[in-house]
């Protein structure tokens, strides 16, 4: 690399690195800062940085300078506060390091970096919530699953049993009109506490998405739309579309659910158009409609479904775009990686 385009690299990192940068004179004044360091501390070129807090108390050998760093070289780094110019304390982990030493005035330049302790605890906290609000969903999704497969093979069988011994029942009492009347209310009735028992069964978790995949279940799921709601034009394309890790399918399928949920409820469209592609290292799946559109401010309940999309994209690690103009329909655009990470 040449020289200058390396001063270039490394005059950038200087100025967008997160981490406060100073260099300081042996007495403490501030040769040059960083812009993260100023944004941090306040200070500014020509102040003198304070002691922090650990300095100020801890018990030193007599002679020996009060910065804790600077006495003790073989420590890379520690933790304490350090005021800052507004007389606030912040909690940063510190290290040092002399880099210039002149020879002829024996006066010494160091370079300490300031990491703020708070904004890492932060993140922290926010990818420890992330984590627990993945695994609230994923125990959901496995409760589904177990409650779907009772209801299918435990219900649902027993329920065929019925229906098949009063069938039998049947074949006894032919000459029984009011009792066949009977017991063919009853075999209707029975049809439907099947069927009915078969859509909550797949509304929980449909079958074919652990069996056939993303792509058939979708279009499973478009074809009853089409029943019911004849009027309603929803064409599903895909590119490349394969096997994909279990919670990424199943996140998928119920962006799509809540998706045509709102389609069919809110939006008065006529068509909708959803786009599945995956390459290399991503999915890419478009949820278009031509309906009314809406303005998410003014939705009420802060728009839920749209949360949950948004969410649901998050825990795979993705982006979840929702853009929407009244009068000129809806579109949704997510983009997740094609694999999941193995530490989740």
């Amino acid at each position: 690399m040449q020289p200058q385009l390396k001063n270039e690299y490394l005059e950038q990192i200087y100025k967008h690195i997160q981490d406060g940068i100073i260099v300081m004179r042996k007495n403490r004044e501030i040769v040059m800062m960083n812009p993260a360091a100023k944004y941090l501390t306040g200070w500014r070129v020509g102040d003198f940085v304070p002691y922090c807090s650990y300095c100020m108390t801890y018990n030193k050998e007599k002679g020996r300078p009060t910065c804790y760093l600077i006495t003790n070289n073989e420590v890379p780094s520690f933790l304490s506060e350090m005021p800052t110019y507004h007389g606030k304390k912040i909690d940063v982990e510190m290290s040092t390091a002399a880099i210039y030493s002149n020879t002829d005035t024996g006066e010494t330049e160091y370079l300490l970096v300031l990491r703020d302790r708070e904004t890492f605890r932060r993140a922290e906290e926010f990818a420890i919530n992330k984590k627990m609000i993945r695994a609230l969903i994923e125990a959901q999704e496995s409760e589904h699953k177990r409650l779907a497969q009772e209801l299918h093979d435990g219900v649902g069988q027993s329920l065929f049993s019925v229906s098949v011994a009063l069938q039998a029942i049947e074949t006894f009492v032919k000459d029984n009109d009011n009792l066949n009347e009977y017991i063919s209310e009853v075999r209707t009735e029975l049809q439907k506490v099947m069927n009915d028992i078969n859509a909550y069964s797949h509304r929980l978790r449909p079958h074919s998405l652990d069996q056939l995949g993303l792509e058939p279940t979708l279009q499973t799921m478009i074809d009853k739309i089409h029943k019911n709601i004849p009027g309603l034009q929803i064409k599903l394309t895909t590119e490349g579309l394969d096997r994909s890790n279990s919670s990424i399918e199943i996140n998928l399928y119920r962006i799509t659910q809540e998706a045509l949920h709102n389609i069919t409820k809110y939006a008065k469209a006529s068509k909708v158009e959803i786009h599945i592609k995956k390459d290399n290292t991503h999915i890419y799946m478009t949820i278009k409609d031509n309906g009314i559109g809406f303005n998410r401010e003014k939705i009420k309940s802060e728009g839920l479904g749209l949360k949950h999309m948004e969410e649901r994209a998050d825990q795979l690690n993705g982006i979840c775009k929702i853009s929407s103009k009244i009068g000129e329909g809806t579109c949704i655009d997510i983009v997740i990686p094609r694999w999941r990470p193995k530490h989740d």
